[in-house]
């Protein structure tokens, strides 16, 4: 065979070929996102309105029935659309066809969705449209807690302090924290009072309105310098807000705090979170679909040190006190114990599977060189398999890691049978060279239909659908790349190490 010939007359070659493979292998690993399971990118979009007040049957009659005859109208590549109402909420999910562009198809949902706002109830704003996938799923919570800060405090260092320095992390998303109390300047109308001044709630809403802004007024040139002017008519206090006038009627003026109450206050909390029995807030931070979960939990883990006061004694930093003092914060879950745990023991069960291949065939073959030389190409056709899995954007998972593990049993065959065909013909009186060369040069046709018929197994696969395809089809490439890589090995390095290794064998011996 050409390729053999070629292996014979440059063995050197095929051997710095197996080293850069060797070195190739961790740059691949280190650049690869490792994860429990392959990202399953499913096209789905999700659009959620959002009105208070209307009830469950009015946000399905007057919004998302409207929007749904809109989006079936104007977008393209729909598989369905499934729509939930509830109150004051209206969440639409938009299934994609599988080769669907998710940016055009979000390009397309905002455009009916800002064109669709107008035929809405008034008041009605834009919806939110995020892309859903399955993939982004929660890598950390953190759970922050205290026995002296209040929860609107607490929410507002998870907002204001924790978020913005988590959210600069590649492939990160965080949503609102969960828990706590979300800081509002609230107005407490008294309706007795307004009823004995002669005022209703509207008159308020309109003091209120006209005279907390701040508005351009364009701008004045003294000299060569040019100022900008504005009109600050926000008050900088609460008391400045309850001293708003809201009416002057023979003289006498009504203020705001004739007729109501200014606060500091909270929106009404819809959630609660409890850290040891108190009050507390909980940030999720999400990892994207196409980031490694090891990446964005080493990455958060790195960069609370710089911002938590105080960590559980089981995390080893050290501690700057960037957030208020007197708050307890604990990791709650962490995703990536999982995911190594998942990782190891299927890195562990395919060690075990090599180890007991390469005694198996000492003690069949009952020679350390020849079994040296299948021991060699095993590891190697994995690294291959490694690589193009990387190359293919493929993650290291335990659907790839349990395909290499399965193929591990398999990648001996190519060449087991290539050593031992050699071995026959060197039993026959032949040089090793001719050997090697009739040897190899024999089995490479029934090698190659054996190679072959085993990847076939795998091809179903490919034609799967839905999660399913997500799931497998990762484990059949790490199958058929490793078998492929086995084949050319076998015709390639195999015989390079035989002429190195097996020189000993005399005519016969």
């Amino acid at each position: 065979m050409w390729i053999v010939r070629i292996a014979l007359e440059r063995p050197y070659t095929f051997i710095v070929m197996a080293i850069v493979i060797l070195l190739a292998t961790p740059l691949a690993l280190l650049r690869t996102p490792v994860d429990v399971l392959p990202e399953i990118d499913i096209p789905v979009i999700s659009v959620i309105w959002s009105y208070n007040g209307l009830s469950a049957q009015q946000m399905g009659d007057r919004i998302t029935q409207q929007h749904e005859r809109a989006i079936i109208t104007t977008v393209n590549d729909i598989e369905h659309v499934e729509s939930q109402s509830l109150a004051g909420i209206a969440v639409i999910k938009i299934f994609f066809q599988p080769k669907v562009s998710i940016p055009t198809a979000i390009a397309q949902v905002v455009a009916v969705s800002q064109a669709i706002t107008r035929q809405m109830p008034p008041g009605a704003t834009p919806p939110l449209v995020i892309k859903y996938t399955a993939s982004s799923i929660p890598v950390v919570q953190i759970g922050m807690s205290s026995k002296v800060l209040s929860e609107q405090e607490l929410y507002d260092t998870a907002i204001n302090v924790m978020r913005p320095q988590l959210i600069t992390i590649p492939g990160v998303a965080l949503p609102f924290p969960y828990g706590g109390k979300a800081r509002v300047i609230s107005v407490d109308i008294d309706p007795q009072a307004l009823l004995a001044k002669g005022l209703d709630s509207t008159d308020v809403i309109n003091a209120v309105s006209t005279q907390n802004l701040v508005l351009p007024s364009g701008t004045v040139k003294f000299g060569d310098t040019e100022y900008y002017v504005s009109t600050n008519a926000s008050p900088a206090t609460i008391d400045g807000l309850n001293a708003i006038p809201v009416r002057t009627f023979n003289g006498a003026t009504t203020y705001l705090r004739d007729v109501a109450h200014v606060r500091d206050g909270f929106s009404p909390q819809t959630n609660i979170v409890r850290q040891n029995g108190r009050r507390g807030v909980l940030v999720s931070a999400l990892k994207n679909g196409g980031a490694s979960t090891l990446d964005v939990v080493g990455e958060i883990k790195a960069r609370l040190p710089g911002l938590l006061p105080l960590l559980p004694k089981d995390v080893d930093v050290k501690l700057m006190p960037l957030l208020p003092k007197d708050v307890d914060v604990k990791l709650m879950f962490d995703q990536s114990v999982f995911v190594k745990a998942a990782v190891a023991s299927v890195v562990h069960e395919a060690l075990i599977a090599a180890a007991l291949t390469a005694l198996m065939l000492l003690l069949f073959l009952g020679n350390w060189r020849t079994t040296s030389i299948i021991a060699v190409s095993i590891p190697l056709s994995i690294c291959c398999s490694v690589i193009l899995l990387h190359a293919v954007g493929q993650s290291i998972n335990i659907m790839t890691l349990g395909g290499l593990a399965l193929a591990v049993g398999i990648l001996v065959d190519d060449a087991t049978v290539t050593i031992e065909n050699i071995e026959r013909h060197l039993h026959m009186g032949v040089d090793l060279r001719t050997a090697i060369l009739d040897g190899a040069g024999e089995i490479a046709v029934p090698a190659l239909v054996s190679t072959l018929c085993i990847c076939i197994v795998f091809l179903p696969m490919f034609f799967l659908g839905g999660v399913a395809h997500y799931l497998f089809v990762p484990l059949a490439e790490a199958v058929v790349f490793a078998m492929l890589a086995s084949y050319v090995l076998s015709r390639t390095l195999v015989p390079t190490l035989a002429l190195l290794f097996m020189g000993h064998a005399g005519r016969g011996g």
